[in-house]
C-alpha cells in the first residue's frame, strides 16, 4: 500500500507581483518517482525549492509524513538536494567528496565514527557503480562520474526524500540516456523518494512513476507516463509531450469525431452531440494508404530521414500534419490516411486550443504555412 510523503496544499508564489505558482496542490509518495515536467518558466523548479526548504509560499502549506514543515529550515529537512552544477570539493578526492556530510557536525546530531562513514561511503559508491574510485581526483572523473559522486554524496546521509533540479543538463545526449537509466536504478535499489524536474519529455517518460505537467504556474495532469501520452487533458499536455497532430473536431455521438467534414470512429465517449472538440493524433498512429482509399487526402510537403523511419509533413486543407513511417514517399506525392479508432483521442476545448499541432513550420515552407481562416468544401460525408 502507498503511503503518502510529502504534500502541498494551496501553494502560491509570487515575484514582483508576478505569479508563479498558483494555488498548486500535490502530493508525492513514499518510494516514488516523480518528474515535474514543463518549460522554463512554468513554476517547477519553484515547487522543488518549496519542498526543499529554500523558498516559503506566500499562502498555503507544506507536509511532510503528515507534520506542517513550512518553518523548518532546510538543513532539518530529510532532503537533500542536487542540482544541475554538481558543486564538488576539487580539493577533495572522492571518498571525502561523499564523506563530507556525515562529518559536518550539526548541534542535533550524534556525532559518527570514522569505520561508519568508511562503510557507508564505500557501500554508496558501489550503489553508484564507483567502487574502487575512492582516492581518484574528482578533477581527472568525466561528466557522469562527477555526477555519481553527486549522488553518492547526497544519497550517504540517507535522506527520505533527493531533489533532482535538471541533473543531467550538462551531459551530453548519449550520457544522458546511460544516467537515465543509472537514476532510475539507483532509485529503486535504495527505496529514496526521487522528485526530479526536468523540461525533457523524453527523460520524464523513460525515468518517472509519475509525471506532473506545469505550465503557467498552474499542474495541467499529472499521471503515469502512459497516461500523460495516450490520454493528455489538454493541447498543451499533448504537444509538450511528444508530437501531435491537433485539430478542430465536432463530436457528432458518443464513439463518432468529425474532422475536415469526414466521421471517423474513436472510443471516446461523455461529450454534448455536435460539442466542438480537440482531436489529438499522434503521428505514428496515422497509416498512409492509396487516396481513393483514405478517410482524408494530402499532399507530401517535406520528408526527413529520422535513422529508423520517416517525419513526413502532408497538407491537409492548409494545415499540416506530421506522419511518421518506415515507408519512403516523394515530396508532391498525393496520399490518403487511414487511422484506427484506438488512435484518435478527443479532449475538451481548453485556452490551449488552436495554439498547437500545425506543423507548416517544421516544413522548410515556410512562406506556405496555412491560414486559419481557410475555406474548403467538405468531403462527401461516409458512415464511421
Amino acid at each position: 500500500m502507498t503511503k503518502e510523503l510529502i504534500r502541498l496544499s494551496d501553494c502560491k508564489v509570487a515575484f514582483d507581483g508576478d505569479v508563479v505558482l498558483d494555488n498548486i496542490n500535490l502530493y508525492i509518495n513514499d518510494k516514488e518517482f516523480l518528474t515535474l515536467l514543463g518549460p522554463s518558466g512554468c513554476g517547477k523548479t519553484t515547487t522543488l525549492r518549496i519542498i526543499g526548504g529554500f523558498l516559503k509560499p506566500d499562502s498555503g502549506d507544506v507536509f511532510f509524513d503528515g507534520a506542517r514543515i513550512n518553518d523548518v529550515p532546510p538543513h532539518k529537512r530529510l532532503v537533500n538536494t542536487i542540482f544541475q552544477k554538481y558543486a564538488l570539493f576539487t580539493h577533495l578526492n572522492v571518498f571525502e567528496n561523499v564523506a563530507f556530510g556525515l562529518r559536518v557536525a550539526r548541534p542535533d546530531d550524534k556525532k559518527i565514527d570514522k569505520h561508519e562513514i568508511s562503510h557507508r561511503v564505500i557501500e554508496m559508491l558501489e550503489v553508484v557503480s564507483l567502487k574502487g574510485f575512492e582516492k581518484r581526483d574528482v578533477s581527472s572523473l568525466s561528466g557522469g562520474q562527477q555526477q555519481r559522486v553527486a549522488i553518492a554524496r547526497a544519497l550517504v546521509n540517507k535522506p527520505k526524500v533527493l531533489l533532482l533540479d535538471e541533473p543531467l543538463g550538462a551531459l551530453d545526449m548519449r550520457l544522458r540516456k546511460d544516467m537515465q537509466n543509472e537514476l532510475k536504478q539507483i532509485q529503486q535499489s535504495t527505496g529514496i523518494t526521487f522528485v526530479y524536474v526536468t523540461h525533457d519529455q523524453e527523460e520524464a517518460l523513460a525515468m518517472s512513476d509519475t509525471v506532473v505537467v506545469m505550465e503557467g504556474g498552474v499542474i495541467q495532469q499529472i499521471g503515469t507516463p502512459e497516461d500523460i501520452y495516450n490520454e493528455p487533458k489538454n493541447a498543451f499536455v499533448a504537444d509538450f509531450i511528444g508530437e501531435s497532430n491537433i485539430v478542430d473536431g465536432i463530436m457528432r455521438s458518443d464513439g463518432v469525431v468529425e474532422i475536415f467534414g469526414r466521421k471517423f470512429k474513436c472510443l471516446d465517449s461523455g461529450f454534448e452531440p455536435m460539442e466542438p472538440v480537440d482531436v489529438v493524433i499522434r503521428p505514428e498512429d496515422i497509416d498512409i494508404v492509396s487516396p481513393g482509399k483514405g478517410k482524408l487526402t494530402g499532399t507530401i510537403t517535406g520528408i526527413t530521414f529520422r535513422g529508423v523511419m520517416y517525419d513526413i509533413i502532408v497538407d491537409f486543407h492548409g494545415f499540416k500534419w506530421l506522419i511518421q513511417t518506415t515507408d519512403l514517399c516523394q515530396v508532391g506525392t498525393e496520399i490518403g490516411i487511414q487511422i484506427d479508432p484506438d488512435g484518435i483521442h478527443i479532449m475538451k476545448k481548453s485556452r490551449f486550443s488552436g495554439m498547437y499541432g500545425d506543423y507548416s513550420s517544421y516544413s522548410a515552407e515556410y512562406d506556405d504555412i496555412g491560414d486559419a481562416e481557410h475555406e474548403y468544401e467538405p468531403e462527401d460525408e461516409d458512415e464511421a
